[in-house]
């Protein structure tokens, strides 16, 4: 895949511009609506990490891949009463921002799940997210479940054409990651994740840079 070798390209120039190790990034493909045989070719090609959105696109995804092995994320808003599914189906979940989804998760959960917390850093309509001053609850719900471990912090900042004016709000993710020395950060897409590497992602979720643009 020339798409993929071009996204891989650049996540170490970032990471390289950025003094830290390329390696210390993954690469999140994220595959809402793109067809399982697409998948495989990414797999063949090295891609190991996949996200979806869709709960019910999800599942029949990971089916139909069962074979191959890969480790697949829940980036979309969780609902509570899918939540057992999630946890179910899923080995990292990117999305939980709310006590009620922590704990229905945790309750569900049979194996250790890797979780972020997403922080909402702008007003924005129909976004999701915690809000800053419900992180401590938050941690502190998750935590006491013994299957939920808490990785870092993931956020969908507003889409803006200069990816440099999006730059504050990765920084300001990276800080509130330090305060709670969480290690994982989860930010960056296609338009932006270049200037996310920058501000110290660990985790980037590309789709339209390496499958097109979206029906």
């Amino acid at each position: 895949m020339e798409a993929l070798d071009n996204i891989r390209n650049r996540i170490h120039a970032a990471a390289t511009r950025a003094n830290r190790d390329p390696q210390s990034v993954s690469l999140i493909a994220v595959t809402k609506t793109v067809p399982p045989n697409r998948i495989r070719e990414a797999a063949a090609c090295g891609v190991r990490n996949v996200g979806e959105n869709r709960l019910q696109e999800a599942i029949s995804k990971i089916d139909d891949l069962s074979d191959l092995g890969l480790t697949w994320h829940f980036i979309g808003h969780i609902q509570t009463n899918k939540a057992k599914k999630v946890a179910e189906r899923f080995e990292w979940i990117h999305s939980v921002d709310r006590t009620d989804v922590a704990d229905k998760l945790g309750l569900a959960a049979v194996k250790p799940l890797s979780v972020l917390i997403e922080v909402k850093l702008h007003e924005e309509p129909g976004k999701s997210g915690a809000a800053l001053l419900e992180l401590p609850a938050l941690i502190d719900v998750i935590r006491r479940h013994e299957k939920l471990k808490l990785k870092g912090l993931m956020a969908v900042p507003p889409f803006l054409e200069n990816p440099e004016e999006v730059r504050p709000y990765f920084r300001q993710l990276r800080n509130i990651a330090a305060l709670y020395e969480l290690p994982e950060l989860s930010m960056g897409m296609t338009h932006d994740f270049e200037v996310a590497i920058e501000e110290g992602a660990t985790m980037v979720r590309i789709g339209t840079g390496l499958f097109g643009t979206r029906k």
